[in-house]
């Protein structure tokens, strides 16, 4: 089975599958699609196309991610699945956690792992706020507040997620949410019932 999986989450489904012995291929997709989303579902079409003829099964490893129905459009004309939710946010923390979030603060600005990881180069130079970091305000003065979602946290993702919310002039809150809600996706994904 292929997993066409979204590049921000391509690793911890690549460990998951390989610890619970699923007999899985991940195949990414560049994780900056998110910074354009209208791109998705094509670019999941072409690498169906690719993978297709050599797998019994392709799965897609994406929630809606932005794209506003176009990726389930494509997988019911594929007779795909794909995982569930609007966003990789609704994997980690859930769907109803997330709600109360922004019941509490609609200002919240969330960051997984791999966003904590990558902000440098996914959000500070996407957004060009590298190079005009007078932008910032524009970009973020309606937020109040990171809410890091921490997959495995440790000191150094910790630091870098300080130093990311410092970066965008917000406070932070860490919420540990582990990847139980990924694994549970993926299992209702690629698994067969009574497999």
């Amino acid at each position: 089975m292929a997993l066409i999986a979204c590049g921000a989450i391509a690793q911890p489904a690549a460990a998951i599958a390989a610890r619970r012995e699923w007999p899985l291929d991940v195949h990414p997709l560049p994780p900056l699609l998110h910074n354009q989303p209208q791109l998705i579902a094509g670019e999941v079409r072409r690498l169906f196309g690719e993978l297709a003829p050599s797998y019994a099964e392709v799965v897609v490893g994406y929630a809606d991610c932005g794209t506003y129905g176009a990726l389930d459009d494509l997988c019911a004309e594929l007779g795909v699945q794909r995982l569930p939710g609007l966003h990789c946010y609704d994997l980690y923390a859930g769907p109803s956690r997330l709600e109360k979030f922004f019941e509490e603060q609609p200002g919240t600005y969330l960051l997984t792992d791999f966003l904590v990881r990558s902000f440098a180069r996914s959000v500070l130079r996407e957004l060009g706020l590298d190079r005009w970091p007078e932008l910032r305000d524009d970009y973020f003065r309606e937020y109040t507040r990171v809410v890091w979602l921490a997959q495995a946290p440790d000191d150094e993702l910790r630091a870098l997620a300080e130093e990311a919310s410092a970066r965008i002039g917000l406070p932070l809150t860490v919420v540990e949410t582990g990847e139980s809600g990924l694994e549970d996706a993926l299992a209702a994904l690629v698994t067969k019932p009574g497999a």
